[in-house]
């Protein structure tokens, strides 16, 4: 369309009349590419209309598109909290700007240009020139008239020339010395002009409550299930934890749990840890908003900023010439979210270099076993755990119906299954089906509700899927990275209803909000347990008018499909008096499977093992992955017996195929030393294992500490476990200082000592040796088999850590029911 169209915002009812900016500010930014520019300058921006645009210009600056943001603080209308959202955009490679209007004429511009193509013969663009600027009233519901130029025309057309002067004229603009760019010490000196402003004062006094200003707002307050965390994190770090893990049901609020306690912690110095770009900046927009004086900033591969409240990527920031850029106690606060990831080494060497105030791991993990390890990484403290049953029985969540539909068209017997996960080329092929598509049609249809995210394996199998659903008259649409549909407008269309269906494939896992969505299609297997629950979790939230969740998922004759009814019930059952569980699904909760799954689900349930490799491959199955050793004991393992049978943890998992070629080559050079040294080492108190934590968090493998340094290291490992501190320690010992001689000294005594040269009752302990003063391997190997030794190494030392506390825990409870019970009788001896 060459000539210009008026578009009339707020106008009469008449909807081909009445065309409100929004749409088309959507579709113009979704249909831009990797060769586009966005140009778009206005008088203010309004928080509440930023967010309805900015989903859509991050995915657009993912596509590559050149952005440039141009604002004032004209009359001081521009909110405070939207600029500093804004500079998340400009930390992405967004050019924002500020015309400065103190002394200078008025800036009254409200422009939007999209040029799609642009070369010598030929324009491809859209302009938008009138009264809206960005909030909410004037992009969806104010009287507003815009005048819309669209061209795709050759560049001498009348329409060509006159786009490409208020291209001139934006260009020209961005030179100009009255503009500035946006910087967040700029914004600290608005913020305070901006709250003295007299029309924020007139807000103040009036009680404006039709204002949109998130600036003046008071800071959100947490729930009560936020409000009982946060004690719970006050209480642990009252009793001296310097780490902990929160355990809280997708859909809780743990983002804004984390800011909340940074408050809390009054927090000068924060890090944020994510593995996705996605996450890292909803966390950073949610911190944003409780507090808009903070100074936020990004640390990934293309940012390395340096700011109060720092959002780190985790694949950058984990790298070992980032982490030297920071001393050990830079930040005050550290969060770790999707704590189940933080296993990696990747985030083993953030965490040991680091030494906070308080380091917090966020996860909806809601298992013990599948806990295990991510406990261990937080000194093995639980500090508040709210699951699923709890989150539906207080309605923080909405109820779910589980329907298990027979996948009768897969015979996953035939798909080549390979170290914990089917070949994903055989499994694609196998979904290309139009017999199995047909069936997962016609049972949606048979079971949905409004609005449905569809689980994918591939973007193959999603466009299929999508092509199925359409050809049968089902609005659907494929959503994954780089997919026709943007993802913020697929959202925008299912949340409208005019889409019915998202395709996805690894897009919504985890990180995302989708309140309206009350029907999950499940048409992949799920092998993992922590995937399924994230899954579970896209559709649990609470919105207006929804009254549960139905999941539709296509099970098949495989322990990767049949294994979600089994982890339902268990996650949802109930503890009786005795110590017991029950299954007893909350109110309006239901698990129903087809009939022909009722046999497949009792070859999975089978009791009476003897042989621990049974327990080892159920368990296995459970996961979806090869456990670890302290994920084992947890589950119940008995240790003693499993030596018996297997000589040792690693040898049980070498003899299930299940230990790398590297840990292969390690265990048999070093099988003694792990079994003996650590696996099966006595332990009269926990300092040989605290010794070991030290020198594995020193890197001490590599470069064998001064005894100095794994002395002080020692202690911060032992301050961070508190309750072994003050079981272990003497009263004397406690009150040293972790760089004193003489805690150096009483070090060198204890574990030191027998760690170095043996003592009267193991000689096995024999496998250091002090070289000038420094704590150093007898073994040597090379660089590439150093790290496999020290993750073989931090599992067993996580599992003797558990097996300690366990076996203490168990012993002081012991005697504490001896003196109850006993005490009545002495009472009564004359």
């Amino acid at each position: 369309m060459s000539t210009p169209q008026l578009l009339v915002g707020g106008g009469p009812n008449d909807p081909s009349f009445n065309q409100p900016l929004l749409d088309t500010l959507l579709n113009a930014i979704n249909q831009t590419n990797a060769d586009s520019q966005i140009t778009i300058a206005v008088s203010f921006i309004r928080h509440s209309g930023w967010r309805l645009l900015h989903d859509a210009l991050f995915e657009a600056l993912d596509r590559g598109v050149a952005l440039q943001i141009i604002t004032s603080d004209y009359l001081d209308v521009t909110e405070p909290v939207a600029l500093r959202e804004m500079m998340q955009l400009a930390e992405r490679g967004a050019l924002v700007r500020i015309y400065e209007s103190a002394n200078n004429v008025g800036f009254h511009l409200k422009s939007y240009l999209f040029i799609q193509q642009h070369t010598s013969q030929h324009l491809t663009g859209l302009g938008l020139v009138g009264s809206s600027n960005i909030s909410r009233a004037a992009l969806t519901q104010s009287l507003e008239w815009n005048w819309q130029l669209s061209v795709d025309n050759d560049i001498n057309s009348p329409a060509a020339i006159s786009l490409l002067a208020l291209k001139t004229q934006l260009v020209q603009l961005a030179t100009d010395c009255r503009l500035v760019p946006l910087t967040h010490a700029w914004i600290d000196g608005y913020l305070e002009r901006y709250q003295q402003s007299p029309l924020t004062q007139l807000r103040l006094i009036t009680g404006d409550t039709a204002s949109d200003d998130e600036t003046l707002r008071e800071t959100p307050l947490p729930n009560a299930v936020q409000e009982e965390a946060l004690a719970a994190l006050h209480q642990t770090r009252q009793q001296g934890f310097k780490r902990g893990l929160v355990v809280m049901a997708t859909g809780l609020g743990k983002t804004w749990l984390a800011a909340f306690d940074a408050r809390q912690l009054h927090a000068k110095k924060l890090l944020f840890v994510a593995h996705r770009d996605e996450i890292i900046r909803q966390a950073q927009a949610t911190f944003i908003r409780m507090n808009p004086k903070a100074h936020t900033g990004l640390y990934n591969g293309q940012q390395q900023q340096q700011a109060d409240w720092l959002f780190a990527s985790v694949q950058t920031l984990g790298r070992a010439e980032h982490l030297q850029q920071f001393a050990q106690d830079h930040f005050d606060y550290i969060i770790v979210d999707e704590f189940h990831h933080s296993t990696s080494p990747t985030y083993r060497k953030l965490l040991d270099h680091f030494r906070p105030r308080f380091l917090l791991g966020l996860t909806a993990t809601p298992d013990r076993t599948d806990q295990a390890d991510i406990l261990a990484l937080c000194d093995d403290n639980l500090v508040f755990e709210r699951g699923l049953r709890d989150a539906i029985v207080d309605k923080h969540l909405v109820p779910f119906i589980y329907q298990g539909v027979f996948d009768e068209f897969i015979n996953y017997d035939e798909i080549p299954w390979r170290n914990g996960r089917f070949d994903p080329d055989a499994l694609d092929a196998a979904f290309a089906s139009q017999k199995r598509a047909q069936h997962a049609l016609k049972k949606w249809q048979e079971f949905k509700q409004s609005r449905t995210l569809a689980f994918c394996i591939s973007t193959r199998h999603a466009d299929f899927m999508a092509r199925i659903f359409n050809e049968a008259g089902i609005k659907a649409a494929a959503v994954y990275s780089g997919s026709a549909m943007p993802r913020n407008r697929a959202l925008s269309e299912l949340a409208e209803g005019t889409l019915q269906v998202i395709f996805s494939v690894d897009l919504f896992n985890e990180g995302t909000d989708l309140p309206a969505i009350d029907t999950l299609l499940m048409l992949r297997p799920t092998e993992s347990r922590i995937v399924f629950l994230q899954q579970l979790g896209r559709g649990l939230r609470l919105c207006e008018g929804k009254t549960h969740l139905m999941v539709v998922d296509l099970v098949g004759n495989h322990k990767a499909c049949l294994f979600k009814p089994e982890l339902l019930r268990a996650i949802t059952q109930t503890n009786t008096e005795n110590g017991s569980t029950t299954p007893n699904l909350p109110d309006g909760c239901f698990i129903n499977l087809d009939p022909e799954l009722i046999p497949l689900m009792d070859k999975l349930r089978y009791g009476g093992r003897v042989k621990v490799v049974d327990d080892y491959r159920r368990l296995k199955d459970e996961l979806g992955h090869r456990p670890t050793a302290v994920q084992a004991f947890q589950a119940g393992f008995d240790f003693s017996k499993l030596r018996k049978q297997h000589g040792s943890w690693f040898e049980l998992t070498l003899s299930e195929g299940d230990l790398p070629e590297n840990s292969v080559i390690v265990l048999d050079k070093l099988r003694d030393f792990l079994l003996t040294g650590i696996e099966t080492t006595t332990l009269v108190k926990s300092f040989k294992i605290i010794l070991l934590q030290a020198l594995l968090e020193l890197d001490g493998l590599r470069h064998p500490p001064s005894l100095t340094a794994l002395a002080e290291q020692s202690r911060y490992v032992l301050d961070r476990h508190p309750d072994l501190l003050q079981l272990d320690l003497p009263t004397a010992q406690q009150a040293m200082s972790a760089d004193s001689n003489t805690w150096l000294t009483y070090w060198k005594n204890n574990p030191i000592k027998f760690s170095t040269s043996g003592n009267q009752d193991s000689q096995a302990d024999y496998w250091f040796t002090v070289a000038d003063e420094h704590f150093t391997p007898r073994f040597t190997l090379p660089e590439n088999e150093l790290e496999t030794l020290h993750q073989m190494m931090q599992e067993l030392v996580n599992l003797r850590l558990a097996e300690y506390r366990r076996r203490k825990a168990e012993g002081l409870a012991s005697i504490t029911t001896s003196r109850a019970v006993s005490l009545p009788n002495i009472m009564k001896q004359p």
